[in-house]
């Protein structure tokens, strides 16, 4: 009896030493950043300043828009560890993000449209308002997207009709109302977020829904064409849009849901840009800044490549914004890097390369020209720039 007490006994010892063995080996997630663990255990105010000092903060824009997903972008890139933290923050649009930038406490950097600030300027919101801002570079072209039914063949169609420009603190009104002024057009504007118009587009309650960002753009590649009853409008490149906008297409590619297979739909862009406050030398948000700068531009073309955002491959780190003040440590780092702006020659290969462009000499100025150069230029650099990281 004793030995099979003894015995018992001894089985349930090896028992509870290999479950305890068992809990030692078992993967510990706490264990991955002892970092984070000394930060809940040891935190003071200078651990608060240590977390405070090499973080960006970068004001985008709303939930499925480009802008958000160039925040999470440069999250993911940029992060390393103390010596850099970009913290994205979801924004409301651009015209809410100038106001963030200027006024909201801890805002660094945001994703803005490039024809914001005039608007701005022209309706007596804001006086000298560019002088305000720096930008770090030129991002990327967000085209005009007009969602409607198939009776409406292009953007003049709207005419008199309802048309929804989404939410007044954003920027799709913004572009949406300057083009029509220029084009001495009249619609009834209404501003309803983008999922609630295309709700009451699908009913008849607006005749189109026009949101402008990046394409592919989620909310309209994600929308539901019931029957095929909608399609993308076609917006024409009309002189007195000339000056301030570029000529963009639409591929079946983009959006296979309102584009039939192999066709395309012209229209209409406007730069967005990564804009900062005019901070002053010296200051600790200039040294953040130009730490972000050093970090974004040296680590550039990871961008460029899958899985981060296909607008990407239009950056050209130095295409110049017209009317804009480079933010200095980043016009300093391309010419440490030799990294040099559109030249006359490349101008005219561009022209070599694009008839439809040459033969608008005769009726267009050349800064409509220069400017459909640019867009071309982006693609350009952004194939060059990639290649290094693929080698």
């Amino acid at each position: 009896m004793r030995r099979l007490v003894g015995l018992a006994i001894f089985v349930i010892a090896m028992t509870f030493g290999m479950v305890a063995r068992a809990e030692q080996d078992e993967y510990d997630p706490a264990k991955v950043s002892d970092s984070l663990k000394a930060i809940f255990q040891f935190g003071s105010a200078a651990t608060k300043q240590a977390l405070n000092e090499n973080t960006v903060t970068c004001i985008t824009g709303t939930i499925g828009g480009t802008y958000v997903q160039f925040g999470a972008d440069l999250a993911s890139v940029l992060d390393d560890g103390n010596n850099l933290r970009v913290l994205p923050i979801v924004g409301r649009g651009s015209v809410q993000s100038v106001a963030d930038i200027l006024f909201l406490q801890g805002v660094d950097i945001g994703v803005v449209r490039a024809d914001t600030l005039d608007y701005l300027e022209k309706k007596g919101f804001a006086k000298d308002i560019k002088r305000q801002f720096t930008y770090v570079t030129k991002l990327y072209n967000e085209e005009m997207q007009i969602i409607a039914s198939k009776s409406i063949r292009s953007l003049r169609d709207l005419e008199g009709k309802t048309v929804s420009v989404d939410l007044p603190n954003g920027s799709t009104f913004v572009t949406v109302l300057t083009v029509a002024e220029r084009l001495g057009m009249k619609a009834n504007w209404v501003y309803i977020e983008q999922r609630v118009a295309m709700e009451k587009l699908k009913k008849g309650e607006v005749d189109a829904v026009i949101v402008v960002g990046g394409k592919p753009y989620k909310s309209v590649s994600s929308f539901t064409n019931d029957g095929g009853r909608f399609h993308l409008v076609k917006v024409d490149y009309e002189r007195p849009l000339q000056g301030d906008y570029l000529p963009a297409t639409l591929t079946s590619k983009d959006y296979p849901n309102l584009i039939a297979d192999g066709e395309t739909v012209d229209t209409i862009a406007v730069p967005a840009l990564l804009a900062a406050y005019n901070w002053a030398p010296k200051t600790d948000r200039y040294r953040k800044l130009s730490l972000f700068v050093d970090a974004f531009f040296t680590k550039f073309p990871q961008f460029q490549r899958p899985p981060f955002h296909p607008k990407w491959k239009e950056v050209s780190l130095s295409a110049p914004l017209p009317g804009w003040t480079r933010f200095p440590p980043a016009q300093e780092w391309l010419d440490k890097h030799g990294i040099e702006p559109l030249t006359r020659e490349r101008f005219e290969t561009f022209l070599r390369q694009n008839p439809a462009a040459a033969a608008m000499q005769s009726s267009t100025d050349k800064e409509v020209l220069f400017r459909q150069f640019q867009a071309w230029e982006a693609s350009q650099n952004a194939k060059a720039q990639a290649r290094p990281a693929q080698q």
